[in-house]
């Protein structure tokens, strides 16, 4: 007389709070995967280390000449204007890196996904690590070039964690919500370049915010990244220009609805990845 084996069926959990509790198990996952995207970007290699140099400071040249010079346009308060462009930088190439590394993240690890279960949500979420290191080499860079300029940021520099926080939300909300659609509509990743680009020239990146006519800084600050960019000048410049508390607010609630958003798209499509990819 033979026993039947049971047959065991592995299934993510219901619930949002069952949902938060499987990843926290998972987090030497998270660890693990981040630390492997890490690895392959710059262990034994000079390119990814040179791009993350040149890359920022290139931007910073031609945005420089381009509206600094020839533009002629002011720059914000007493910072020279390669230190004014250089600080919004920072928060848009660790969005536009973020962007771009998660929204091909699921695809590149498609193997994991058909083979075991975990929460779909670490993948993309730690190629995000990846970016936040960029950013560090960037933030290097910049006090170069601050003790070159011999421009030195003062008290507001402190609140900096606070605005990369703010950085970090849409950048989050968007990855996960353009990785999750990027699996089953695979030529939307052509999409995300175009996005990329055309958001650099919406964001005042190579230009003050100030310069957008009053009539129009409401409807401005609907990009997140406008109050975020705008945080780091405030903090890296030495309060200048001074921030506006209605950008600033209508920034942190556009983040956080995106972040929202996109965390609630990916838990509802998530359970089919495994059989469109």
């Amino acid at each position: 007389m033979s026993s039947a084996v049971p047959t065991i069926i592995i299934k993510p959990g219901k619930g949002t709070v069952h949902y938060w509790r499987e990843l926290w198990q998972y987090r030497e996952l998270f660890y693990f995967l981040a630390w492997r995207d890490i690895l392959v970007r710059y262990k034994q290699t000079v390119i990814g280390i040179a791009w993350a140099i040149i890359r920022p400071v290139l931007t910073m040249v031609v945005f420089t000449i381009v509206f600094g010079k020839i533009a002629n346009l002011p720059t914000a308060g007493s910072a020279p204007y390669a230190i004014m462009v250089f600080a919004a930088l920072l928060p848009w190439q660790f969005f536009s890196s973020g962007l771009t590394e998660a929204s091909n993240s699921l695809i590149t690890n498609a193997n994991m996904l058909t083979k075991i279960f975990f929460p779909r949500l670490i993948v993309p979420a730690s190629t995000i690590i990846v970016c936040v290191v960029d950013f560090l080499i960037t933030l290097v860079i910049l006090a170069i070039l601050m003790a070159a300029y011999q421009f030195a940021p003062s008290w507001q520099a402190l609140f900096l964690p606070l605005f990369f926080l703010l950085a970090l939300l849409p950048t989050l909300g968007l990855g996960i919500w353009v990785a999750a659609v990027n699996v089953k509509y695979r030529d939307f990743r052509y999409v995300i370049p175009f996005v990329v680009q055309f958001g650099l020239y919406i964001t005042p990146v190579g230009f003050s915010s100030t310069i957008v006519p009053e009539k129009w800084r409401l409807l401005y600050s609907l990009n997140p990244i406008v109050g975020v960019v705008d945080g780091f000048r405030w903090c890296l410049l030495r309060g200048e220009p001074a921030l506006e508390p209605a950008s600033i607010g209508i920034s942190v609630f556009i983040s956080l609805l995106i972040l929202f958003w996109g965390v609630k798209y990916f838990k509802k499509v998530e359970r089919n990845f495994a059989d469109v990819i």
